[in-house]
């Protein structure tokens, strides 16, 4: 099912007629979106929510077709949570010219897939605005955000668990995704969530596999060579095991040692941090537009770049 121009531009009204505030945006600072999405320990989760965004053909094929995340996968991580943040975070218009910049990027994404994976034949079609592709890249960000965050601060309320999925309708309606793929509750999404991993709608084919691999590639870094390593292990540990395989990440003994030792360290470690220093600079960006003295996140917006200046060398290659 395609998403057409009318589809999207239907669902972008939607979403803004229910914002609380112009200047606030879609949600506001005493949503439970922001609450969650404010936290950066969420990155944690970066490389569970790409792998199985890469296991659906559509988006494996159309990253390995139309992306910079080979040659530019800084730049591209960058764009991408820009627009993402924007729709969060940002004020009304800034979020509908973030949501129509994404839409103006898929409406160019469409291609054939060049193998035989999973129920799609090689030579079929995909667009990146379709419905189900589109809803399945929402669905992997909502659901390694909750994951991470009852990491960090322990289970959610089953109530702010439903309000996180209800609140988020609004988030997939900028993408232009239909009602009826939308779950409205925790259980109804899980559900899904968990219906997709057993289907042949996911696999993993050689460009997931590949594009994978480089992005899970520790650098030639004494520093954050090891750091890198560790992200693996807790990408492995937080994937389905179904994916897991599939990816052919190792599982091992030390790998699960590994992945334990990085989840208690969290989850003894990251509450008792300042807010301040917990939170992305989009959301510090957010609190201070809406007190009426906006100003630039100087020292988030300078760690953020210096972190992902390092973790990656610009000329790094696959192995």
């Amino acid at each position: 099912m395609l998403v057409t121009e009318a589809d999207f531009e239907r669902q972008i009204a939607r979403a803004r007629a229910l914002s609380p505030d112009p200047r606030m945006g879609l949600f506001g600072p005493d949503s439970i979106v922001w609450r969650v999405s404010r936290e950066s320990i969420l990155f944690l989760g970066a490389g569970r929510a790409a792998l199985m965004q890469l296991a659906h053909p559509y988006v494996a094929h159309a990253v390995d077709q139309h992306s910079a995340t080979r040659t530019d996968p800084l730049g591209r991580f960058n764009r991408t949570f820009q627009n993402v943040y924007g729709m969060i975070f940002g004020d009304l218009d800034f979020a509908t010219t973030s949501a129509r910049r994404v839409r103006k990027v898929h409406d160019r994404i469409h291609g054939a897939i060049d193998e035989d994976v999973g129920r799609f034949p090689r030579g079929h079609r995909y667009r990146a605005n379709d419905a189900e592709a589109l809803y399945w890249v929402h669905a992997t960000l909502l659901e390694t955000a909750v994951l991470v965050f009852e990491i960090a601060h322990g289970p959610m309320a089953p109530s702010d668990r439903d309000a996180y999925v209800r609140d988020l309708v609004r988030f997939a309606w900028m993408f232009g995704i239909p009602d009826e793929l939308i779950p409205t509750d925790w259980h109804s999404f899980q559900a899904s969530v968990t219906g997709a991993v057993a289907s042949d709608s996911l696999a993993v084919g050689r460009p997931a596999r590949e594009i994978g691999q480089y992005l899970l590639s520790p650098p030639p870094s004494l520093v954050f060579g090891p750091a890198v390593r560790a992200f693996r292990s807790i990408t492995a540990g937080l994937l389905p095991p179904r994916l897991r395989a599939e990816f052919g990440l190792s599982w091992g003994p030390a790998d699960r040692l590994a992945y334990s030792a990085s989840l208690k360290a969290v989850r003894a470690s990251w509450g008792h941090l300042p807010l301040r220093l917990r939170c992305v600079p989009d959301y510090i960006e957010a609190t201070r537009r809406l007190s009426g003295n906006p100003a630039p996140d100087k020292a988030g917006r300078a760690l953020q770049a210096a972190l992902l200046r390092r973790v990656r060398p610009p000329d790094a290659k696959i192995a």
